[in-house]
C-alpha cells in the first residue's frame, strides 16, 4: 500500500519549508514522516491513510472537550452563517471577556488577540510600558512563543543577560532579558538583588509544558511573587497551556497565587485561533485606545473564534467536569507507570487537570537541565512503538501531554497496554 502520508510531505516539502508550518510536526526530533490529518472526532484523529489514532495532543492543549463536540460545532455553525470578520466590535466579544473574568479572579480586563505569541508580546510590552522599565525575567526551558525577546537562552554568568536562540534576533535585541534555571531560588534571589530596580516583570509557566511537564514549587512560585511585589515589578503568568487545561482557575488557581497580568489561549479559543491577555484595571488601561501602550489586531475578537471559545467554556464550566477530567489523567499516568514499574523500564509521571508529561528517569525533573539528560534513543522507540499501535502522543520528548473528556476507559486502557507490550520489547 502506498503511503499517503510520504506523498504528501514530499508535496508539502515542496512549497513549505520542511513541509511543515509549526517545527515540531515535522518529526524531526523522533524521525519518520508527519501524519496527515484529514479528521477528527471525539478523542481520534485519521491519518492520510485513514489510520486512526488515540490523540493525546488535542491540538497541543484547546481540545479539551474532545473534537468535534456537538455543543461547540452547534455554536460555530451559526456564528459562520452570520460572518466571518467584521473588523468592529461584536456583543460576543463582551461575553467572552465576561466568562474568561468571571473565572479568572486576578484579572478585571482582558484584551482578546489571535495567537498565545502576540498575548505574550503584547503582556511585555505593557508590563515595560506600566512600570517604566526594560530588563525581563524569563526561566530556560519556559516557552513564551517566538517574540524575539524570548527566544533567548541563559547568558554565561547571573549578571549576564540571555543570548539568541535564533538566528535572525540580534543580541542587542535580548539584551534586557534574563534567563534564570527553573525552580532555582538562589539564583532567582540573586537576580532581584542585583537588577530588581530595572526589572519590568517576571514571566514564567507555572506549571512548565515546554520542557514535557514540570512544576514550580510551592516555594518557587511564592517567592516569584513576593519578589515582584517588593522591587515593584509584574508578575505574568504564562497560561497559554495551562488556563483551563489543569483547572477551571488554571496553574494560578492550582498554587494559589495571584498574577498581576495572565497570558491564555489554547483552551479559550476551543481550537480556533484565540488567546488573550489581561490583569487589573489599573494596568491594562495603559493600553490603546486609552493609554500610551498601543496594541492592534485585524483578527481579534474573530465572531467565529468568539462562538468556539465561549461554548468551550461553557461546557468546561459544569459541575464535575474537572474532577472527572483529573481523574481519567490521572489513571492514564499511573497506569504507564505500572506497566513500566512491570517491566523494569526508569519512568516517572505527573499529571494535573487534564494535562500530563513523563520521563525515562526515575525521577521528576526540576528543571530544563535535567530534562535534557532524558535519554532521546527510548523515547524515539517509545514514541514509533505508539503510533504503529495507534496512540499518537506528542513528536518530542518536551512537550506535555493532554487528556481530553472524549478519552474513554477503554483508551486509556488500550493506551496503557501497548505501553506496556513496548516495555516488555525492548
Amino acid at each position: 500500500m502506498t503511503d499517503q502520508n510520504d506523498i504528501l510531505f514530499e508535496r508539502a516539502r515542496a512549497v513549505i519549508p520542511g513541509g511543515v508550518n509549526s517545527p515540531v510536526r515535522a518529526f524531526k526530533a523522533v524521525g519518520g514522516t508527519p501524519r496527515f490529518i484529514q479528521r477528527a472526532q471525539g478523542a481520534y484523529f485519521w491519518d492520510a491513510n485513514d489510520k486512526r489514532y488515540i490523540d493525546y495532543i488535542g491540538s497541543w492543549g484547546p481540545m479539551i472537550l474532545g473534537h468535534g463536540h456537538p455543543a461547540v460545532i452547534e455554536a460555530v455553525q451559526k456564528a459562520v452563517l452570520e460572518g466571518f470578520s467584521y473588523g468592529a466590535p461584536t456583543e460576543r466579544e463582551i461575553e467572552l471577556a465576561e466568562a474568561i473574568l468571571a473565572l479568572v479572579p486576578s484579572m478585571e480586563m482582558v484584551r482578546l488577540v489571535s495567537s498565545g505569541t502576540e498575548a505574550a508580546m503584547s503582556a511585555l510590552r505593557l508590563a515595560r510600558g506600566a512600570t517604566g522599565r526594560k530588563t525581563i525575567v524569563k526561566f530556560e526551558g519556559c516557552y513564551h512563543g517566538h517574540a524575539d525577546a524570548l527566544l533567548v537562552k541563559a547568558g554565561s554568568g547571573l549578571a549576564t543577560f540571555g543570548n539568541p536562540t535564533s538566528a535572525g534576533v540580534p543580541p542587542e535585541v535580548v539584551q534586557h532579558t534574563l534567563v534564570l534555571e527553573y525552580n532555582n531560588l538562589q539564583q532567582l534571589e540573586e537576580a532581584f538583588a542585583l537588577h530588581g530596580s530595572d526589572i519590568a516583570c517576571l514571566m514564567i509557566e507555572a506549571i512548565a509544558g515546554n520542557m514535557n511537564f514540570v512544576r514550580a514549587t510551592p516555594a518557587f512560585a511564592k517567592r516569584c511573587r513576593e519578589l515582584c511585589t517588593q522591587h515593584g515589578a509584574l508578575l505574568i503568568f504564562d497560561e497559554v497551556m495551562t488556563g483551563f487545561r489543569v483547572g477551571l482557575h488554571g496553574a494560578q488557581g492550582v498554587l494559589g497565587i495571584t498574577p498581576d497580568l495572565t497570558v491564555l489561549g489554547k483552551v479559550i479559543g476551543g481550537g480556533m485561533p484565540l488567546a488573550a491577555f489581561g490583569g487589573p484595571r489599573a494596568i491594562m488601561e495603559q493600553l490603546a485606545p486609552l493609554g500610551p501602550v498601543y496594541q492592534a489586531g485585524t483578527l481579534s475578537g474573530n465572531p467565529v473564534a468568539t462562538a468556539c471559545g465561549l461554548a468551550t467554556l461553557k461546557e468546561i464550566s459544569k459541575p464535575g467536569f474537572y474532577e472527572a477530567l483529573a481523574q481519567k489523567t490521572r489513571t492514564l499516568v499511573d497506569g504507564l507507570k505500572a506497566a513500566a514499574a512491570a517491566e523494569g523500564q526508569p519512568f516517572n509521571a505527573d499529571s494535573e487537570g487534564g494535562m500530563f508529561g513523563f520521563f525515562l528517569m526515575n525521577e521528576l525533573p526540576q528543571n530544563y537541565a535535567t530534562v535534557m539528560t532524558t535519554d532521546n534513543a527510548q523515547f524515539n522507540a517509545l514514541f514509533h512503538g505508539l503510533l504503529d499501535r495507534g496512540v499518537y502522543i506528542a513528536p518530542a520528548l518536551y512537550e506535555a501531554g493532554f487528556v481530553s473528556a472524549a478519552h474513554s476507559e477503554d483508551d486509556i486502557a488500550a493506551t496503557i497496554a501497548a505501553a506496556r507490550d513496548i516495555f516488555r520489547k525492548r
